[in-house]
């Protein structure tokens, strides 16, 4: 066999190859073999089939899945032993099988098109990036343990009705058009200048009010009568709510069975404890949003000011090969955002070849396991648990392999993201969590 490179400019080549009746006619003989012991054929006993029949029959069929086979090995091994900075996948040439006798040749030759990265620089530390840290404040903190409160507390049913209470029973149009029983409406959903016509009211007591401009947001007329929006839009008038019920969330009280509700059991000792811990989750929340508003800036940066000279007019050609429901104008539509993906793609392995990064079987246990524990609370087990081994084991065998590869995936750029983040050296910049919300929605 002879396999060579033919680079015709930085960015695309073909790997050439040519094949001699050496290279695979012990491979075509030996299934041949394997066909004659299984081969049903009428007139014939298992086993007894002429080779010359087997050959006439199934030679070429297993002659050309063999040199296919033998091919597709080949360009991979010789793409990986030379290290080739490859993007897609190489194309066969669309004439070569086109141009053979199958019945008659014993030497072939193939070529197959492939496009190429062209080397390149980048700078991490050139990068200008700003990291935010947010400031948690006392009231952040005390809305939050509010809200915690109104999470698990209880409902109660009081006689009359009053601020943030639920409203529930019949609506009615008063014209007839519409009816419905068993409504709810939160009264923060009614505009303050209205609200007094519920408030005080009783089970049994009525409360008529124009539907369009009683609620704060016209959403909440679909909320409230439960139709689509398009149908809400048209619903007007004067409607009556005749009341069967009033609901009222009782917050929990700030104690150990909220904390451990919350944190988990023993989490929090004390109130003090608990909303200390409250502040730091809080702040870790802001800290991994803040690290991957961080990255996005430093992708952004980079693929914008990285000079990746790439095999455009390959790609092309190769997304519609391994896309067949792709037409060339989606593909055209599309290929600057692909041509985004794929250069901070090549950016990160590049950074993780020259970084040494690597990924081994125990990061992708650990990683495994980790999601194991958050997924199924098994928070018992010990990492060196023969058991536990076990379940992950399983798990990474599942899909056939496939979610083997999604975990090491996971990990890998997990470890090249917090490379290249250790490497840029961001200004820091204080924001209050509303400035920091905002920014990251802009």
């Amino acid at each position: 066999m002879e396999i060579v490179l033919d680079k015709k400019d930085t960015t695309n080549a073909s790997i050439k190859i040519k094949l001699n009746e050496a290279d695979y006619q012990p491979k075509v003989t030996e299934k041949l073999k394997e066909y004659g012991k299984k081969a049903a054929i009428k007139g014939f006993r298992p086993g007894k089939v002429p080779p010359a029949l087997l050959k006439k029959m199934f030679g070429k069929s297993i002659l050309i899945e063999e040199i296919n086979q033998l091919l597709s090995n080949s360009v991979t091994n010789y793409i990986k032993e030379n290290e080739l900075p490859i993007v897609g996948d190489p194309l066969p040439g669309r004439d070569d099988a086109d141009r053979i006798d199958w019945d008659n040749q014993k030497e072939f030759e193939f070529s197959y098109e492939v496009g190429l990265i062209a080397d390149f620089d980048y700078d991490l530390a050139a990068l200008s990036v700003q990291k935010y840290e947010v400031e948690i404040t006392d009231e952040q903190i005390e809305q939050t343990i509010s809200n915690l409160q109104k999470r698990y507390g209880q409902y109660t049913h009081p006689e009359e009705a009053a601020e943030d209470d639920f409203v529930i029973g019949n609506l009615t149009a008063d014209d007839g058009s519409f009816a419905k029983e068993g409504v709810y409406l939160s009264l923060n959903r009614v505009k303050p200048e209205y609200q007094p016509l519920f408030l005080g009211k009783k089970k049994g007591d009525t409360v008529t009010f124009d539907l369009q401009n009683t609620l704060e947001k016209p959403e909440y007329v679909g909320f409230l009568t439960g139709v689509a929006k398009d149908e809400a839009e048209k619903l007007s008038g004067s409607y009556t709510l005749t009341l069967t019920d009033v609901e009222r969330m009782q917050p929990a009280e700030l104690d150990a069975a909220l904390f451990e509700k919350v944190l988990g059991p023993g989490a929090a000792a004390d109130e003090a404890d608990f909303r200390a811990k409250i502040r730091a989750n809080m702040g870790e929340i802001y800290r991994k949003d803040a690290d991957q508003m961080l990255l996005k800036q430093v992708r952004d940066q980079l693929v914008e000011n990285t000079a990746i000279e790439l095999p455009d007019a390959f790609l092309k050609r190769w997304l519609l090969t391994a896309n067949k429901d792709v037409t060339p104008e989606q593909v055209e539509k599309e290929f600057d955002a692909f041509l985004k993906e794929l250069k901070w793609d090549v950016i990160k392995n590049r950074v993780a070849k020259d970084a040494g990064i690597k990924v081994d079987h125990a990061d992708v246990m650990s990683r495994t396991k980790d999601m194991i524990r958050e997924q199924f609370g098994m928070s018992t087990f010990d990492d060196d648990d023969e058991r536990f081994d076990t379940i992950a084991d399983s798990f990474l065998k599942g899909e056939k392999g496939k979610n083997y590869m999604n975990v090491f995936n996971q990990v890998y750029a997990d470890k090249v993201t917090a490379y290249i983040l250790e490497q840029v050296h961001p200004e820091t910049k204080k924001l209050t969590s509303e400035e920091f919300v905002a920014l990251s929605r802009s």
